[in-house]
């Protein structure tokens, strides 16, 4: 069973399986529970496991699909063990997340051109810390990388963009806070352009007066970088709080209306215990998760992987079952 859910890279499967640590602790202790309390697989048992995937956050959608399927696949297998049923809910949940998604799940990088990503995302959440973490991973790579310091509004988001930008040792266009971000942008991209950078980083406001006015300054960023660039931006990435659990799911959807969102950045999965809602994402919005963060390192945002993922919710009853 090992073979078929860890992904191919063993230090990133391990990152993944440290970094679930609260969520498997909570999520597969609790089926772990229900798997040897029941000794038939009937109504209640499939009530409490659904319970379960609920209080992991996996969203009440998902959930019931999935109990759905789970239900069809015990009748098709003729499965009476409840032991059993929790293989296929591993199948289960690997097949919800992968599906068609495989093509999308990189990102849209530019060959021998400028690949402009736009971050968005309300406050708090991590954004800066994520596009200091992204410049860092892309100069690793060899990238020349231009940040753009586009949250005008919050005060020390340009101060703190600016101590990444030198961690990361890439270059920063930045103006005075409470200035104009599009004009910030507009400048970044001119900037990024001349030095013949690989990649721009777009940082953006989390809050404004209201909501219609950070759609608004959102739609404005994007409109000048498409001015300058017709196809750009390449990506534009949501970052979103895992910590938060259904709250996160409810931004993703206002976001989603608001602006062409081509990707999630979950942070802090390390930090929760409903690392569930990574599928909830997926299945209810269909907007691929692109990036997790599995600790505070500069090197511990890692590339979303569904098999490493799924291996670190049941890790412990993977292991056991490979020996």
């Amino acid at each position: 069973m090992k073979d078929k859910i860890t992904g191919q890279n063993e230090e990133t499967t391990e990152k993944y399986k440290e970094g679930l640590t609260k969520t498997r602790s909570s999520f597969s202790g609790k089926l772990n529970e229900i798997m040897s309390r029941y000794r038939k697989v009937d109504e209640d048992f499939f009530d409490d496991v659904e319970e379960v995937l609920i209080g992991a956050d996996v969203g009440f959608e998902t959930v019931m699909e999935l109990v759905d399927e789970l239900k069809k696949e015990v009748k098709l297998r003729n499965i009476s063990d409840p032991k059993q049923v929790e293989e296929v809910i591993v199948e289960k949940l690997v097949a919800i997340y992968q599906g068609d998604s495989d093509a999308e799940a990189g990102l849209n990088m530019q060959e021998n051109a400028l690949t402009v990503i736009l971050f968005v995302g309300v406050n708090g959440v991590g954004k800066t810390t994520t596009i200091g973490k992204l410049a860092h991973q892309f100069k690793s790579e060899g990238k020349k990388v231009v940040l753009a310091a586009g949250d005008t509004f919050r005060a020390g988001a340009i101060d703190q963009l600016e101590v990444w930008s030198e961690r990361a040792g890439v270059d920063i266009i930045k103006h005075a806070e409470g200035g104009d971000p599009a004009a910030v942008v507009f400048d970044a991209v001119q900037s990024a352009k001349a030095k013949q950078a690989d990649v721009l980083l777009c940082d953006t406001a989390g809050r404004l007066q209201n909501k219609v006015n950070l759609m608004n300054e959102l739609e404005k960023v994007k409109r000048v970088i498409t001015r300058e660039i017709p196809d750009a931006p390449h990506e534009v990435l949501l970052v979103l709080d895992a910590t938060t659990g259904q709250n996160a799911l409810v931004q993703a959807k206002q976001f989603k209306e608001a602006t062409d969102v081509s990707g999630i950045v979950l942070t802090k999965l390390d930090g929760t215990a409903k690392g569930g809602i990574v599928i909830a994402i997926r299945n209810e919005l269909q907007i691929p998760v692109k990036f997790v963060g599995l600790g505070e390192k500069i090197d511990d945002l890692e590339p979303f992987d569904a098999t490493d993922y799924v291996y670190g919710l049941f890790a412990d009853l993977i292991d056991q079952e490979s020996k």
